[in-house]
């Protein structure tokens, strides 16, 4: 079987992540914890989840100019993502991360660079299927659907305007947000799996293995590419979504985001 191309269009990020036993309620610090800088960004979380489960991967995304550029990229190219990025005059998109020892997480995303990715940015022209999250501007999210051959969406975070897609991937907040959509609608419910709805109608549901839980950060991005790469190499809608949830699974069972992306031959093992 030749390996599914994807583009993904989405943000790329430096996650600084603070582990410690709790998170702290408002107004309180919580000190003891442990730093860490791993490379995140829902769209880079998703180009190398794809790369490392076999598909070839490329990324339209932003950088700036700063120091902490060369950090954000450093999973992308370690997994051999092609380079499709740009640099912005505008500095790269940081996410401050909390994670407690029962792997909640509390996340703020200051987007820089991601913010900067323009409609004419996009060369399409070469993916045999499109995948875009919303952490960059709408307008961007948009002209991807436009020109992209299969386009798939994980719609979050939750916003208003969402384009059409074969397939949507949202959690309950963000399938709150967006309504009645006609089409295939993934609807993540977290340790208790996930369903997909055609029209409204769930069509397939499956449950992830039991594993124990160190930190949920890269969980929902592993989850979404392995869905939209099983679906390219043909596999049917109850097995995509069973190894989808495999690939959470083991994303959440360790530490950071890009860290955690387990390859295909991990999902296949756990199954």
């Amino acid at each position: 079987m030749a390996a599914p191309r994807l583009t993904v269009v989405g943000s790329i990020n430096l996650d600084l992540v603070a582990r410690a036993e709790r998170l702290p309620r408002p107004g309180e610090t919580v000190s003891g914890a442990r730093f860490s800088r791993v490379p995140g960004g829902k769209g880079a979380n998703q180009a190398v989840a794809a790369a490392r489960l076999g598909a070839e991967v490329s990324l339209v995304g932003c950088v700036g100019r700063d120091e902490l550029a060369a950090d954000a990229l450093a999973g992308l190219r370690e997994a051999r993502v092609e380079e499709r990025w740009l640099v912005k005059d505008a500095p790269t998109g940081i996410a401050l991360i909390t994670v407690d020892a029962a792997g909640e997480t509390a996340i703020v995303v200051a987007p820089g660079a991601n913010a900067e990715l323009r409609p004419e940015d996009l060369l399409l022209d070469r993916a045999d299927a499109v995948l875009c999250q919303q952490e960059i501007p709408a307008e961007t999210v948009a002209r991807a659907a436009e020109l992209a051959p299969r386009f798939f969406l994980n719609a979050a975070p939750a916003r208003d305007g969402v384009p059409e897609a074969e397939l949507t991937i949202v959690n309950r907040l963000e399938l709150e947000a967006l309504g009645e959509r006609p089409g295939l609608v993934c609807l993540t419910l977290g340790a208790e799996g996930a369903v997909l709805l055609e029209d409204g109608h769930e069509v397939a549901r499956a449950q992830p293995p039991a594993v124990e839980a160190v930190d949920g950060t890269g969980a929902g991005d592993a989850f979404t590419a392995c869905l939209v790469v099983s679906l390219l190499e043909g596999r049917s809608r109850e097995e995509g979504l069973r190894r989808a949830c495999a690939a959470g699974a083991l994303a959440a069972s360790r530490f950071g985001a890009q860290t955690s992306l387990p390859m295909a031959e991990e999902v296949d093992a756990l199954l």
